[in-house]
């Protein structure tokens, strides 16, 4: 496939354990975490794998609750010099929370990564991409905790979220002059339908021919695809809690296959972090990262 010598795509993970899932009964309640058996340590520890071999920086997108609990996976992904970014503390939907609470949480996500590795948060991304139309205060609140980015809106139907906005990397409207860089989820339009075809359960269910043909459309356009899994897409061991068959099936299909098209994927094209991608149109500064974040030097590690 020609590639564009312009075109950067961006790489990221959601890191979150298997029992994060939203809505799935068995699990909602914090209290119960701690009793489960955890698979984010060895599957992020995978990814991180992955992406030393093909000499690749990522966005990591930590829920602070995992950053408290394995303060020391966070500091593997920052000491590889990756990208760090929250996912939230609590992993609980946007829209279902007043701005105050989500505020708290935010900020205590933000105390809890920096606190376990030294590195300086700057994009967020909502849990299940739920910052939905009505919603737009969040911004608001993602600027006052000191962020620079968002990564969390889903041009498409889905279940937990969806708001329609501009495709591709673009600077965020809202309210009286307000913008903020927003990097959205890269979606693919088939007739009447608009999907996701570039991660969590499209990306496992998906086969690669298809992942490639989104990617080439986004080409077209001049625009990155976006990349996010999460360890869980790669747990082939991962334990299964009772939920809906329908969940059950996007939640489980495919992990097998995960591993081995993130590789090729990572081989044919260029990939670097969210912020990379957002730096590169002019909307953020080369701080930290640095400018040159596509490929980095693993013969220390």
């Amino acid at each position: 496939m020609s590639e564009s010598p312009d075109i950067t795509h961006a790489i990221s993970f959601d890191i979150e354990d298997w029992f994060h899932i939203v809505e799935i009964k068995a699990s909602e309640d914090p209290a119960t975490w701690p009793s489960f058996e955890s698979i984010v340590q060895k599957r992020t520890r995978q990814i991180l794998d992955i992406l030393s071999e093909a000499n690749v920086r990522a966005t990591f997108f930590i829920l602070g609750w995992v950053a408290e609990k394995y303060p020391d996976s966070v500091r593997m992904i920052a000491e590889r010099g990756h990208e760090i970014g929250t996912h939230s503390f609590w992993h609980r939907k946007v829209y279902e929370l007043t701005p105050d609470v989500f505020r708290k949480d935010l900020a205590r996500s933000i105390d809890a990564i920096q606190n376990a590795c030294g590195a300086k948060v700057y994009g967020f991304r909502a849990p299940s991409f739920s910052i939905t139309p009505g919603t737009e205060w969040a911004f608001d609140v993602i600027r006052e905790v000191g962020l620079v980015y968002d990564a969390s809106l889903f041009p498409a139907r889905r279940a937990h979220g969806g708001y329609p906005c501009q495709l591709g990397p673009h600077l965020l409207q809202w309210g009286e002059g307000n913008t903020l860089p927003e990097l959205p989820m890269s979606v693919m339009d088939l007739g009447r339908f608009r999907f996701c075809f570039s991660g969590g359960g499209y990306f496992r269910l998906l086969p690669l021919r298809l992942i490639e043909r989104g990617i080439r459309r986004e080409l077209k356009e001049d625009r990155p695809t976006v990349i996010y899994l999460h360890p869980r897409d790669f747990a082939t061991d991962c334990p299964v809690m009772p939920m809906p068959l329908y969940r059950r099936f996007k939640c489980y299909i495919g992990q097998k296959t995960t591993a081995s098209k993130l590789r090729k994927l990572l081989a044919r094209h260029r990939f670097s972090t969210c912020y990379e991608v957002l730096r590169q149109r002019g909307w953020l500064p080369a701080v930290n990262p640095p400018e040159d974040v596509t490929k980095i030097d693993t013969a220390n590690e």
